[in-house]
């Protein structure tokens, strides 16, 4: 059945999957997200605003459907007309590897004229004043505090030495 043979009720009725379906099966060849999305637009008489909201989920939608595929480029086809090798070369293509200029080797001198600017910079940042870095209220340990620690602490060492 063709989309043209379908009433405007059947239309808004179906999913956008199901149309990109039809769609595809009367075009016969695989054809840009952007152009698939237009056509269904038409069909379903969608504002803009519709558009906006409808279009990430319907990406998302065809990604997930198992009836079609992408063959790289945003073109999609029904995943029944391309063989598994097909997709595999399509989408898959052979990265070409960029030529690279051989580097210059430096030698031992220059290396650790090198590593002792680095070293430099690092030393600099290093010294802060420890004074700025720990404030007085960063160290608030009361008297009281500590007298409890302490006698916490001999109390344990007391329970040790009585159970030896």
């Amino acid at each position: 059945m063709s989309l043209k043979d379908l009433s405007h009720e059947e239309i808004k009725g179906m999913s956008l999957i199901e149309l990109t379906g039809m769609i595809l099966k009367e075009e016969k060849k695989a054809l840009h997200f952007n152009e698939i999305f237009d056509r269904i637009s038409e069909f379903r008489e969608f504002t803009n605003k519709e558009k906006e909201k409808k279009i990430a989920q319907f990406y998302t939608d065809m990604n997930i459907d198992g009836r079609f595929t992408t063959t790289g480029s945003n073109m999609w086809g029904l995943r029944s007309w391309y063989p598994v090798e097909q997709q595999d070369e399509e989408v898959h293509a052979p990265v070409k590897k960029k030529k690279t200029v051989a580097k210059k080797k430096k030698t031992p001198i220059e290396k650790d004229a090198a590593f002792d600017d680095e070293l430099g910079e690092l030393d600099d940042e290093d010294d802060l004043d420890l004074d700025e870095v720990i404030d007085d209220e960063d160290l608030d340990v009361e008297d009281e505090d500590l007298d409890n620690f302490i006698e916490d602490f001999d109390d344990e060492e007391m329970e040790v030495d009585e159970e030896d």
